[in-house]
């Protein structure tokens, strides 16, 4: 006999009550935390510290669908995805706040596995949830976070640096967020149709992984340091690469010549686009959250990077009258279009 789950009506709790319940085991781990959740405000000491900040909404139905994502990943990936704007900024995070919209459909034990990822990832990666507020909704569940972090005035790095001739790199692999998306809607429609049949997810973890529990660079602004090597101008993925590397020569006044054959892919990210008949290229250029780091380099660097399996040369930055260009297989430039996620569809 199955164990029923128990559902507690958060009207039960009332604001206060569910604010305590979700906030009763904090403790502060950084020193720039002087005052958390509890007053009206908290209180950061960054001294001579430049502080950067960001923020990220994350609404039902347009961001995450819960037929397919479990809240304790919800709830881990919204502390992500924003830690890698901190990041990419070659700064540390330190604080976040939360604030949450909730529709009557969630219990209190719904919020709770929410939460138990908001902590989890805040353990992982040294952040200390600070404050925010609670309040009800009538279409489903919104995530609002703000992060905060700190970094020297000197290793603060924009999207506004990139030179001409400078290298164009990337952290780890592209495209795997966005192929486990895909095949995460396929199971649901098939579910849709006949609910009895099970989800066909086997052999595919990592690009599950990379969409439902991504993870912030963290690990290569410590590379950085260790290597001596601060980044021109950088940008994490999170809306395609296309995108990104639009971005950045934007902001630097620069163009871009990106070589196909370069792009890294995992196996299951090209298996996976095989099965759907999609070209991996594509989902690589234009699919989006896989939070990785997008940077360039002084050709000096290269020697400090050309053996790291962390890193890939994917191209180089032009002057702006060259344009930004997708160099194929074959050698032809073919301008590159800025296809990515479109928040305001």
């Amino acid at each position: 006999m199955s164990k029923e789950t128990k559902h507690t009506s958060i009207s039960t709790l009332g604001e206060f009550g569910l604010i305590d319940r979700l906030t009763k085991n904090i403790q502060l781990k950084n020193d720039s935390s002087v005052l958390g959740v509890g007053d009206d405000a908290a209180i950061l000491d960054y001294r001579n510290k430049q502080i950067v900040v960001t923020s990220d909404l994350l609404t039902e139905g347009i961001h995450f669908n819960l037929m397919y994502v479990p809240l304790k990943h919800l709830g881990y990936k919204s502390v992500a995805v924003n830690l890698s704007d901190i990041y990419a900024m070659n700064a540390t995070p330190k604080q976040i706040t939360i604030s949450i919209a909730i529709s009557s459909k969630f219990s209190v034990e719904a919020i709770d596995e929410l939460y138990e990822g908001i902590y989890l990832a805040c353990e992982k990666y040294g952040v200390d949830l600070v404050g925010g507020d609670t309040t009800s909704s009538l279409t489903g569940l919104t995530i609002s976070i703000t992060a905060i972090g700190e970094v020297e005035k000197d290793d603060i790095v924009k999207r506004s640096g990139a030179q001409a001739n400078d290298l164009l790199c990337v952290s780890g692999d592209l495209g795997g967020a966005y192929m486990g998306l895909q095949l995460l809607e396929r199971e649901n429609e098939v579910f849709k149709v006949n609910e009895n049949m099970q989800p066909q997810l086997g052999g595919y973890d990592y690009i599950l992984e990379r969409q439902l529990k991504p993870e912030p660079r963290a690990d290569i602004i410590a590379a950085f340091k260790k290597m001596g090597i601060k980044p021109t101008s950088m940008i994490d993925i999170s809306d395609g690469l296309s995108s990104e590397i639009m971005h950045l020569c934007k902001n630097s006044g620069v163009g871009c010549s990106l070589f196909e054959d370069k792009v890294p892919m995992d196996l299951q990210t090209k298996q996976m686009a095989e099965e759907l008949n999609i070209n991996p290229l594509v989902a690589a250029l234009n699919g989006g959250e896989d939070y990785e780091l997008l940077f360039t380099l002084p050709l000096d660097d290269y020697e400090k990077i050309k053996n790291d399996p962390d890193f890939t040369i994917i191209g180089h930055m032009t002057e702006a009258s060259e344009g930004v260009n997708l160099v194929t297989t074959g050698g032809s430039a073919i301008p590159l279009q800025a296809q990515g996620w479109n928040h305001g569809k």
